[in-house]
């Protein structure tokens, strides 16, 4: 499939096919361009922490709780930043930081915390430098930020009363669409990677689903 973002018809919008067609492009192109170097160091990240914390706002949170899920099938102990029941954070513990601009303030002051009382960061993200990767010890880089904007806000909350997105991606996928379907497959994929280096018991792992929805 070319690289490049077909015209539009003249009337009316591309179909959901094509819609769906373009977007598995731009996986394949993300997944082709990915440092494999970054990728195994984040999944040996994964492999010697000893808990897990997931943090992300908005959809980028959705994805983080959804990877922090998929941790705990397999045997991880995980937890989501700011849920009621997540215990403290300590040294030898790791943070996954979601968020395409890398620049989010909560994000990032969740960040500080941790890199303050000795534990680990690993970022996931849409930008090549921002706030958050110069204090993270891992950064994955998937795509990139193809715009950027002193004059939009870093507060989330913000951006998203006024419609202001730091995180942008092509016009037929807006709002940083692209970066966070990457992060859940590149996310997956990792829990994949993990499954096999863990060499673990599929049955154990079926034995964790949750029985009482």
């Amino acid at each position: 499939m070319p690289s490049g973002e077909p015209e539009r018809p003249a009337q009316g919008c591309y179909s959901i096919n094509t819609l769906m067609l373009l977007m598995a492009g731009k996986m394949e192109e993300t997944a082709r361009a990915l440092d494999v170097s970054e990728a195994a160091r984040f999944l040996d990240e994964m492999l010697v922490a000893r808990r897990v914390y997931v943090a992300g706002a908005g959809r980028s949170g959705l994805v983080s709780r959804a990877f922090a899920m998929r941790l705990m099938h397999i045997g991880f102990e995980s937890y989501v930043i700011g849920e009621t029941i997540t215990p403290a954070f300590s040294k030898g513990d790791t943070i996954v930081a979601f968020s395409g601009s890398g620049e989010t303030n909560s994000i990032f002051d969740i960040c500080e915390t941790a890199k303050e009382l000795d534990g680990r960061i690993c970022l996931i993200t849409a930008t090549e430098d921002s706030r958050i990767a110069r204090i993270a010890d891992c950064r994955v880089l998937l795509g990139h930020q193809e715009h950027a904007d002193t004059d939009i806000s870093s507060q989330y909350e913000v951006r998203q009363i006024i419609g202001q997105y730091k995180s942008i991606s092509a016009s037929f996928a807006p709002f940083g669409t692209l970066f966070e379907t990457a992060a859940l497959i590149f996310s997956d994929a990792i829990i994949s990677a993990l499954i096999e280096s863990r060499h673990c018991n599929l049955d154990e792992v079926r034995g964790r689903l949750s029985n009482v929805q």
